[in-house]
């Protein structure tokens, strides 16, 4: 590529959807409860776990305000991806090439799923992931990133367990099981089918109103206090 062509691919502004997305967060505060925050629980689904060559092919979201599941507010949308060779998700995700190749491309897909995120958080479980393959698709369709910020319930299950165990054994059990349909099962809560976005994402929420419950003996915590909890005895 010329050089300067390059220099004016690497300074293209960012799409207007990211523009609204980013001016949501330029006074964030995380000091208020946590009930007064919008949160949307996501998950993606994918070719594979290789951000750089895999590809979205699913984007399954579900609303939660005043730590309330909005059943009515869902966002579930499958994406056409590049190489429709990818013969792996069919039998992982149950989605079929046909499904896909009749999909929409990620440039139609990711503008509404910004403006459906608007300004919650993102929840998810070890979200990392689905915010890789999230911000790698935005830099490429879109020419940025997302600016939501991010809650992992993997992470939150971890200190629960490892809180819990500590208080009833005296020491941190690491064979636990983080994977969420275990989680959801240990916990009694409503199952979901797995390897489905929007099922998926519906699976986090329940966890994630859970832990935060239990984190919190039911006290309201702040976003702050939230992202700063440690696993101590205390928290039970």
């Amino acid at each position: 590529m010329i050089p300067f062509l390059k220099s004016i691919k690497l300074f293209r502004k960012p799409h207007p959807v990211l523009e609204r997305n980013r001016q949501l967060f330029v006074d964030f505060n995380q000091s208020r409860p946590l009930p007064e925050y919008n949160f949307v629980v996501c998950d993606t689904e994918l070719t594979g776990l290789n951000w750089r060559r895999d590809e979205i092919i699913s984007i399954g979201a579900v609303r939660v305000v005043d730590l309330q599941i909005e059943l009515a507010a869902t966002f579930h949308q499958y994406v056409r991806p590049r190489n429709l060779n990818h013969n792996q998700a069919t039998f992982i995700h149950r989605i079929t090439p046909e499904q896909l190749r009749e999909a929409p491309p990620l440039e139609e897909v990711l503008p509404e799923f910004v403006d459906f995120c608007g300004d919650s958080l993102l929840v998810g479980h070890f979200v990392g992931i689905d915010m890789d393959f999230l911000n790698n698709a935005a830099r490429k369709v879109l020419n940025g990133t997302l600016s939501n910020p991010c809650i992992d319930t993997m992470r939150l299950a971890r200190l629960y367990k490892e809180a819990r165990s500590a208080s009833d054994y005296g020491h941190c059990d690491q064979s636990n099981s983080y994977n969420l349909d275990d989680l959801s099962q240990e916990f009694g809560l409503p199952r979901f089918k797995p390897h489905d976005a929007l099922e998926d994402a519906l699976q986090t929420a329940y966890l994630f109103l859970f832990l935060v419950k239990k984190l919190g003996r039911g006290e309201v915590l702040t976003l702050r206090q939230l992202y700063q909890l440690k696993p101590l005895w205390h928290l039970l």
